[in-house]
């Protein structure tokens, strides 16, 4: 049994020595100040691209204008002729045969445009020749709409990489390939309030929440980024969290191109309070191979996309109908006055299958006071259930006791959202229920969300009174309400206690790096011995152990320690020690260790491991086993992983991701994602374990993430024993490999 060898840290303590960089020396930086950059050289700050010149340029230049009969070119020349003159663009078309095209005078090349232009929108099937033409003429924006690039295969994803390189030298921004004329839509101009600004990378997929206009709810950009060659969707969501008159996000995501530039986009988000809302394809392998060939992407392993999105408070959906739905209402409501959710109905049977639901969805139903109650009464029968959700029996809508209802509700502290579903549509009654809802959200900062179930949807109640009202939420199925105001709560809980983990993200290496660094041989495996320095040079606890090379040597190893100890083989081409028969444990004589060094070593020599030693170590058995770890993601490069250890990691495969870099609170957030967090908090008579211990360690192994990220392709500490709260935890085993 192992004791506590260190005192308590408190928070901010513990903080500080996880935090604490030493030298201020730089690390390994390529570019950018050194102050901009984390202990990997990572970028801490998003660098945003100006696009106001691109949404609404001064000039355009039309690269392959037409104006023939028949020709596709021709339909896209005219809608960029009525766009230039909605948004008081001059048009330049470039064309070497035509003179004029719809009227307009043509130029033959870029290097006749008689002006530096804003925009070049590119109608030719290869935009690459074009590049240094536009790069001479000092042109700022560049649309490239050509396909048959990385969608395609290797050979394409070979011509986007040129395509990529040349602009990139060019110092234009390209949006493209393989992308559309959705930026250049007709938007309506007659709405007002919070507008949702729209990313989509297959551009059909944004037509339901183009179509919210007509619904009365303000668009104001859509931005179709195809193949992502140069302008990403993190480009768009950077700049669109900083226009004021953006309410929301909502992106339709196949792939995303740099997942730290993803991260740093969500960030600037979360800091202005702008919500994310995004469909993000590639949950199932099925769904990850048809987003790459659509568009050439990294869809990513998806349980790190979706811890990356739930550490910035990307806000995840599934279905197109449910972006709609949830980015309608983030855009357009303000902050909660109270979490609490009151459900109102005209039938019980109504009300308490919504009540199931929205518990099912997590969303908080206070029983309404005994005084709030009896108010109630006053105009509801007594035989009919008012503690939430309220049932009114359906004949007080049709009077003055129906606003009365509705107002006490709304006027009990408690209540924050009033849910009201019309299943269907029973005039005059439903007509007079909608008309005092919308009245009564006119009259308070509360929200108020409506369900009309009716599957048609022409009725005057629903397209006039609740579409005509600019304050009720109104939502066409039960489920898409709920998990929308689940996600408008989460998104103010959220960003009311946000702090940018890149603000406090370590800046420079260690003095553990330098430490850290000698052991890293690479292209291959640590000993278990070299693995357990790594993680003491991180300040991780180890065992008391000893690696020697003799039985007598393991002995009087033993008699240090004390028994009883645990024996192991030791040596870099050893992952699974115990299925070998490379462990003993519970030894408790000096003949046991004899005995036992003889046997590691007859194993490994029939098995034709090669050793560096035995390790004799002290004995851990009172505790929970953990495992926490390093791997590196394609997109996002280290993440951290921790979960149940010990031989439970492969039967339940109960483990949770984060991406670096994220705090203390996201280390706790992490544990809560695991079915077996009740563990942690002792059950059948096992007392709490050490779970700031625990903490500590994630976080310590984030710091060797960053800082070692390009060295190691693989840690794993199984287990991880946290003992006890108030005596740590203890790093029994580690597998480390090098890159």
């Amino acid at each position: 049994m192992l004791g506590s060898t260190h005192g308590t840290l408190t928070t901010d303590s513990r903080r500080a020595r996880i935090i604490a960089c030493g030298e201020r020396r730089p690390g390994p930086a390529v570019h950018g100040r050194v102050d901009d950059l984390d202990v990997g050289g990572r970028p801490l700050h998003a660098d945003v691209p100006d696009l106001s010149l691109f949404f609404r340029p001064r000039s355009v230049a039309v690269i392959g204008a037409s104006d023939a009969e028949g020709r596709p070119h021709t339909g896209m020349t005219r809608q960029l002729l009525a766009w230039a003159e909605r948004v008081g663009a001059r048009v330049h078309p470039v064309h070497p045969a035509r003179p004029s095209v719809f009227g307009v005078p043509c130029v033959p090349c870029v290097a006749e445009l008689p002006e530096q232009v804003d925009l070049a929108v590119l109608l030719i099937a290869d935009p690459l020749p074009v590049i240094g033409e536009l790069a001479e003429a000092k042109v700022k924006f560049a649309v490239a709409f050509a396909s048959g690039f990385a969608e395609t295969g290797e050979a394409g994803a070979a011509a986007q990489r040129r395509l990529a390189e040349a602009v990139r030298r060019s110092g234009l921004r390209l949006l493209g390939p393989n992308t559309n004329l959705n930026a250049f839509e007709r938007f309506r101009d007659d709405l007002t309030g919070p507008a949702i600004a729209l990313i989509t990378q297959s551009g059909h997929q944004g037509r339901p929440v183009f179509a919210l206009q007509e619904l009365g709810i303000r668009l104001t950009h859509w931005a179709p980024t195809g193949n992502e060659a140069d302008l990403e969707s993190a480009d768009f969501i950077s700049w669109f969290a900083e226009q004021p008159e953006v309410g929301a996000i909502a992106a339709y995501l196949e792939g995303l191109k740099d997942g730290r530039a993803f991260l740093l986009a969500a960030d600037r988000a979360a800091r202005r309070g702008v919500p994310v809302v995004a469909v993000k394809v590639g949950r199932t392998e099925t769904g990850a191979r048809t987003a790459a060939s659509h568009t050439g992407k990294l869809t990513g392993a998806d349980d790190v996309v979706d811890a990356a999105m739930r550490q910035y408070g990307v806000i995840r959906v599934d279905g197109l109908d449910e972006l709609q739905d949830t980015a309608a209402l983030l855009a357009r409501a303000g902050a909660p006055l109270a979490e609490g959710v009151a459900v109102y109905s005209i039938s019980g049977g109504t009300g308490a299958h919504v009540a199931d639901l929205a518990a099912a969805a997590g969303l908080p139903l206070p029983a309404l006071s005994a005084a709030k109650q009896a108010e109630l009464h006053q105009w509801i029968p007594e035989y009919l259930g008012v503690a939430n959700p309220v049932d009114n029996g359906g004949h007080p809508v049709g009077d003055a006791r129906g606003r009365k209802i509705i107002d006490a509700l709304l006027a009990d502290p408690s209540i924050g959202v009033l849910v009201c579903p019309v299943t269907g549509p029973f005039p005059p009654l439903s007509d007079r229920l909608v008309r005092d809802l919308v009245d009564a959200a006119e009259e308070t900062d509360k929200l108020v969300c409506v369900v009309w179930g009716s599957p048609v949807g022409t009725e005057p109640a629903y397209r006039d009174v609740l579409l005509g009202s600019s304050r009720v939420a109104t939502f066409r199925t039960t489920g898409n309400c709920l998990r929308a105001v689940r996600a408008w709560l989460d998104h103010h809980r959220f960003t009311a206690r946000y702090r940018s983990p890149f603000d406090e993200a370590p800046r420079f290496p260690s003095p553990s790096f330098r430490k850290a660094a000698a052991l890293m041989s690479p292209g291959r495996q640590l000993s278990e011995h070299a693995a357990k320095q790594l993680l003491r040079a991180y300040g991780i606890r180890v065992p008391r152990e000893q690696l020697v090379t003799s039985a007598a040597a393991a002995v009087r190893a033993a008699a240090q320690i004390g028994y009883p100890v645990v024996m192991k083989a030791s040596g870099d081409r050893l992952a699974h020690k115990t299925e070998l028969g490379l462990v003993r444990i519970g030894l408790t004589s000096a003949s046991q260790v004899r005995d036992a060094y003889r046997e590691l070593n007859d194993i490994a020599r029939y098995e034709g491991i090669p050793l560096d030693g035995v390790l004799v170590c002290q004995m851990v058995e009172r505790g929970v086993e953990m495992v926490v770890g390093v791997t590196h993601d394609e997109l996002f490069g280290p993440t951290v992983t921790a979960g149940l250890g010990g031989v439970l990691v492969e039967v339940l495969r109960d483990t949770a991701v984060r991406v670096p870099p994220f705090g203390e609170d996201q280390a706790h957030a992490l544990l809560g994602d695991l079915r077996g967090r009740a563990l942690l908090d002792g059950v059948r008579g096992r007392p709490p374990a050490d779970v700031d211990a625990l903490v500590e360690v994630i976080l310590r192994v984030q710091r060797m993430a960053m800082e070692l990220g390009d060295h190691i392709a693989e840690l794993d500490i199984n287990p991880l024993m946290v003992l006890p709260r108030g005596q740590g935890a203890v790093a029994l085993d580690a597998l480390v490999v090098c890159r």
